[in-house]
């Protein structure tokens, strides 16, 4: 293209943009507000069009129509009618700016291009155009089942959510339930007919009542999504409160579920989300009880709230990896309990309460009270860097202090084996403490003191007793031994609390894993846990390396780019996945932890292609089955028809033989009933491998029984010379009732039904019956023939069968199969039992309308 063509159109220059108009329910105003935009735009000069607008017959939108230019739609032929659609290629081939496409969710009549219109619009985006188009909240993928239970009338017509998210604006557009209804009524939105059977029924207050705050829940989502997006890519961790959040941080102890109970009351005040948060301390001091974190993970299930740990690691410890998280999650509230530590141990330590609240910022911090509050010692809150420091304090302040005491106080009454004994409860006091080092210091100082201040001659380092030479000489020996005890039961405990904290941290993962998650639920985790930027799970460049799955904005996909790297395989390949983090580096302890999730990561992601490949297997064998089976039924079933045919057909053409007209009346009879019975396998074996495609998509609606009978039995006389003459066999007796069905699919259904029951019930009556009960509709088939065979019932409709009833002189067996598909599609069911007094009835179960 050249830079005149390039000028001459700007728009094509990039993708399109996509506007979407939201609507709650039908009647809103969603098409009249995008013919408004319309207007607007054509005001400014841009090239504007429209390609699907649907009126619905209302007159003021109709008249908002006009002076917009229309692209005629492609009309596409289906069962005997013409349907009008999106001409794609004119749209292209007119190149406009903007166009106007109606209804983003419905399904294009088969024989179209696209299955879905959504499609055909991302054909219009790529091309550089821009779109507006609507949607209705009940057409969502994520909604369908709540508008279901709400409605209790089931969207067929369905758009997934990712395309109405990746929309550049989406518009709500809002209506009280009363104007609606008003609208309704005045006949604004459906025909004066129509009216109250809608206000009776889906356009009932409270269905619209829900239908609206859907749409304002989901939208809100989306807005919320967005606005995390923007903070992420411009770096801000302040607070914004757009939305109330609370976060609630426990510990694991019995406190865990009064502070969630309190963080829930406030939550609910505002209608804010509540996050439960647990530290996990790098140190593993606070031990953390399992049944009482399941208490804790049930209750927060209970009250709606979502569960999260993280490592408390790091500078800044418990209180910045608390902070930390509930900025990254844009959190207003937090509630902490006050602390469990004792009064005078807050003199000299204040805690992470205080601590938090000092650092929030424009969080507001909640302190909440309970039973166990200042229980806790402050010899309990001491982290071992800190007991090894206050150790080499009191190596040097205890014999001192005991020197200054027994000189000044103790000298006179005590003789060199009790001051000797001072000293030695001294040297145990820093050995408890911790160190050998400290100890030995302690025991070294006090025999000086001892030796200078104590001993005879005094004030010298000289000793004239060797008794008091032993004595120096045992309490040296003594505290290193007590300190050396006492060390490696520090160092034992430590190792202990250091397990503990990693078997906290496994048992997390791997319930997550039993708990259902997938594989990006997990490496959510442990970004989550460990504060990462993301967490990205890549093959090995010996297996075509690639990203398997991933957490968080940015992920590493080579090794050399991520911060801390976990090689995952076995003793063969020890190279086959990688577990890359970007964030803060992690030290050995962590990677411990992270090697054991790093296997269940790529557990899960080999057990996720076992799955797939299992189905792919399934699938191949289902075809291989239905191959066979079609082969099977097809080798004697068509061809039958087939030979009847022809045999025919040559006899009239022969010059041998000259037949009467009754002959060549008998012959041409015989080639139409062959030719009915092969349409009538093929449309089945068609609709049979629909079915198997998933392409049906049934539009429900209330269809009248005493029309929808009738019209089977013209297709089943149109269709099978043979069965006729039987029809007037056929008892219809099923009065005014409607059912919600699509119209096309229950003929179908009803003409299988009782053209099975006419062919292998040749002699007696067919009765075919209807009533309502509850919200539902029965419909009844019976035929007076042989029946079927007890416990046959459920294969009497498996593709290829001839059961009971059924014979092998016609048909693959596929009638009563394609009927139960269909009944299925339309949320219905399909069964077979006795009639009284001999032969079989079909019974079809379907909703009715309410």
């Amino acid at each position: 293209m050249d830079d005149e063509s390039v000028a001459a159109s700007p728009h094509k220059a990039k993708r399109g943009e996509l506007r979407i108009y939201l609507g709650a329910a039908p009647g809103v105003g969603k098409t009249y507000a995008m013919l408004g935009e319309a207007h607007r735009r054509l005001e400014r000069g841009t090239d504007v069009v429209a390609a699907v607008v649907e009126t619905h017959g209302r007159k003021k939108t109709a008249e908002l129509f006009e002076g917009i230019e229309i692209v005629p739609p492609k009309l596409i032929a289906y069962r005997g009618s013409d349907f009008a659609e999106l001409d794609v290629e004119a749209v292209l081939r007119r190149n406009p700016q903007v166009v106007l496409v109606d209804e983003l969710a419905h399904t294009n009549t088969p024989g179209s291009k696209n299955t879905k219109r959504w499609q055909d619009i991302e054909e219009l985006l790529d091309a550089g155009i821009t779109v507006i188009t609507t949607v209705n909240v009940q057409h969502l993928e994520s909604l369908n089942d709540v508008v279901t239970q709400i409605t209790g009338i089931e969207q067929q017509e369905k758009v997934p959510d990712e395309v109405v998210r990746a929309a550049d604006q989406v518009e709500l557009v809002d209506i009280t339930p009363e104007a609606l209804r008003r609208r309704l009524a005045h006949g604004n939105v459906y025909a004066p007919e129509r009216v109250d059977a809608a206000l009776s029924n889906y356009f009932r207050r409270g269905n619209l009542t829900a239908l609206r705050e859907l749409a304002l829940l989901w939208l809100a989502d989306q807005v919320d999504s967005a606005l995390e997006k923007y903070r992420a890519d411009n770096k801000i961790t302040d607070t914004w409160e757009a939305r109330e959040r609370v976060v609630v941080a426990v510990t694991g102890g019995p406190e865990s579920e009064t502070l969630v109970r309190r963080a829930s009351r406030i939550a609910s005040k505002s209608s804010a989300e509540l996050m439960v948060v647990h530290v996990v301390q790098g140190d593993g001091l606070s031990g953390v009880s399992g049944p009482q974190m399941g208490k804790v993970r049930e209750l927060a299930a209970s009250i709606g709230a979502t569960l999260h740990t993280v490592v408390g690691d790091g500078a800044g410890g418990v209180p910045a990896a608390l902070l930390d998280f509930a900025r990254e999650m844009n959190a207003t509230q937090l509630v902490l309990g006050t602390s469990r530590r004792s009064r005078w141990a807050r003199i000299f330590d204040e805690g992470i309460g205080a601590t938090v609240v000092q650092k929030s910022g424009r969080i507001d911090v909640h302190m909440v009270t309970h039973e166990q509050a200042g229980g806790e010692s402050l010899w309990a809150r001491v982290s071992p860097r800190q007991r090894h420091a206050v150790s080499w304090l009191a190596a040097l302040a205890v014999p001192g202090a005991i020197c200054a005491a027994t000189v000044l106080l103790l000298d006179r009454f005590l003789g060199i084996g009790g001051e000797s004994a001072m000293f030695f409860i001294g040297v145990l006091v820093v050995a408890l403490l911790g160190g050998v080092a400290p100890a030995a210091l302690s025991a070294v100082l006090s025999g000086v003191l001892l030796n200078f201040f104590l001993v005879e001659p005094r004030h010298t380092f000289t000793i004239s007793e060797p008794d008091s030479a032993i004595t120096i000489v045992v309490l040296l020996v003594v505290a290193v031994a007590v300190a050396a005890l006492v060390d490696g039961a520090a160092n034992r405990t430590r190792e202990s609390r250091r397990a503990a904290r990693e078997a906290e941290l496994l048992a997390l993962f791997a319930g997550a894993v039993l708990r259902g998650a997938d594989l990006n639920t997990l490496l959510e985790r442990v970004r989550e846990a460990y504060s990462q930027q993301s967490v990205t799970l890549v093959r090995g460049e010996a297996h075509g390396g690639g990203v398997v799955g991933c957490a968080g904005s940015e992920p590493c996909v080579t090794v050399e780019t991520a911060d801390t790297a976990i090689e995952v395989g076995s003793k063969d390949d020890p190279e086959e996945f990688w577990l890359l983090l970007a964030g803060r580096r992690l030290d050995a302890r962590d990677r411990r932890v992270l090697g054991a999730v790093a296997n269940q990561a790529a557990g899960l992601a080999r057990q996720r292609e076992l799955a797939e490949e299992a189905g792919r297997a399934e699938a191949i064998a289902r075809a291989d089955e239905l191959r066979r089976s079609l082969l099977s039924a097809v080798s004697h079933d068509l061809r039958t028809p087939l030979a009847a045919a022809k045999a025919a057909v040559s006899s009239l053409r022969s010059e041998d033989v000259g037949f009467s007209p009754e002959d060549t009346a008998e012959l041409l009879a015989t080639v139409e009933e062959s030719i009915d019975q092969l349409s009538g396998l093929v449309g089945n074996l068609l609709d049979s491998s629909r079915l198997a495609a998933g392409v049906v998509r049934p539009e429900l609606q209330p269809v009248y029984l005493e029309e929808a009978v009738p019209r089977a039995l013209l297709g089943i006389s149109r269709g099978s010379t043979g069965l006729r003459a039987g029809l007037d066999r056929v008892k219809v007796e099923v009065g005014d009732t409607v059912v919600m069905a699509d119209s096309g699919l229950l003929e179908r259904v009803l003409a299988n039904v009782i053209d099975n029951a006419l062919r292998y019930a040749p002699d007696g009556p067919v009765r075919v019956t209807a009533g309502r009960v509850a919200d539902r509709v029965l419909i009844a088939v019976a035929d007076e023939g042989p029946g079927v065979a007890r416990g046959a019932e459920t294969e009497l409709f498996a593709p290829f069968q001839r059961l009971g009833d059924q014979d092998t002189s016609s048909g693959v067996g596929l009638g009563l199969s394609v009927a139960r598909g269909f009944v299925e599609a339309m949320g219905g069911t399909i069964s077979a039992t006795d009639t009284p007094g001999g032969g079989m009835t079909v019974e079809i179960d379907l909703a009715a309308p309410r």
